[in-house]
């Protein structure tokens, strides 16, 4: 199946968010940015989970560390917003490469489970350590935004700046030689040894790239709530997200997510709004396991398959008229 050029999208979807900043309705603000949240971290999530096949349960764990390496810095030198998403990525990336240094020898549910494992440590240190704010946590004050209708707007269009670049790198991945290596490792990875593929060296890659994306994610967190604590950072419904959303959309390229995070993000904020916040986990629950019962390669995976499936009865009819002639 062939994608659309990735820029000019990109482009046509930055000029309507940040068109979108003269609306009057602070909602639409917020949603979005929630969502865009989700596509990040399905995205950062994928290219661990969907290239490389390794199922990481510890989404949550990246994330509450980017948000709170922001809480360090505001606490320290109160530096611009900016300065807190690179240093979150740095921090993250680091973090990814290390754990994937730990864990990646592990395989299967001993690597899920060493992720989770991760997550509940890191929560623990930050319980722990008074000087984020402990289990009490810690305040942010908003920055100025002199040049943005609203603190909102700012946000909105400052996560999609994030999840357009975000995006780009993963469809970059998808389709260079690293998302290749990627690719054979998921299939089979003693196969890509045999062959020569260095699959440490490009697992370590992945870990770190879905560690840094994870932690620009979690960067922008504290500003836009402006109050962090343990329980919140290292929600559940954050880990599960980002886990249903490439499942829902599909894994096997870099668009899945995209759809799988709209679609479920859309959904979950709808039904927020107009019917209650508490039914968010029984959606996700629902399509989750709906998906990976009925269309285990998502929603990109069923486009395919019917786009084959018209392909071939194309071809058949083509085939019967000049039988017929």
């Amino acid at each position: 199946m062939k994608i659309a050029p990735f820029w000019p999208a990109a482009a046509l979807l930055f000029v309507l968010g940040a068109a979108s900043t003269f609306a009057v309705d602070e909602y639409y603000f917020v949603a979005g940015y929630i969502v865009l949240q989700g596509l990040i971290m399905a995205t950062a999530w994928n290219i661990l989970g969907g290239f490389t096949g390794y199922v990481n349960f510890g989404s949550a764990g990246f994330f509450a560390m980017g948000a709170y390496t922001s809480v360090v810095l505001y606490t320290a030198i109160d530096p611009p917003v900016f300065v807190a998403i690179v240093a979150a990525a740095v921090v993250c990336g680091l973090l990814g490469f290390g754990a994937g240094y730990l864990t990646l020898r592990l395989r299967g549910v001993y690597f899920a489970i060493a992720t989770l494992a991760l997550a509940i440590v890191l929560e623990t240190l930050m319980v722990n350590w008074d000087y984020v704010g402990g289990a009490t946590g810690a305040f942010i004050i908003t920055p100025d935004t002199e040049f943005f209708p609203s603190y909102n707007a700012f946000m909105f269009v400052l996560m999609l700046a994030l999840a357009i670049g975000s995006v780009g790198l993963a469809r970059y991945l998808n389709y260079s030689r690293i998302g290749r290596g990627l690719a054979a490792i998921r299939d089979d990875e003693v196969a890509a040894e045999c062959a020569g593929v260095p699959t440490l060296r490009l697992k370590l890659i992945s870990t770190t790239i879905m560690g840094a994306m994870m932690g620009v994610a979690g960067a922008l967190y504290p500003y836009f709530v402006t109050f962090v604590e343990p329980l919140s950072a290292f929600n559940l419904i954050v880990a599960v997200n980002a886990i249903a959303m490439p499942m829902i959309g599909g894994t096997a390229t870099w668009v899945g997510p995209v759809i799988g995070a709209l679609l479920l993000g859309s959904v979950q904020e709808w039904t927020k709004v107009n019917i209650s916040s508490e039914l968010n986990l029984l959606i996700v629950g629902v399509l989750l396991v709906g998906f990976v019962a009925l269309a285990p390669q998502g929603i990109v995976g069923l486009a395919q398959k019917f786009g084959a499936w018209i392909r071939a009865h194309r071809e058949k009819r083509q085939g019967d008229g000049r039988a017929a002639a």
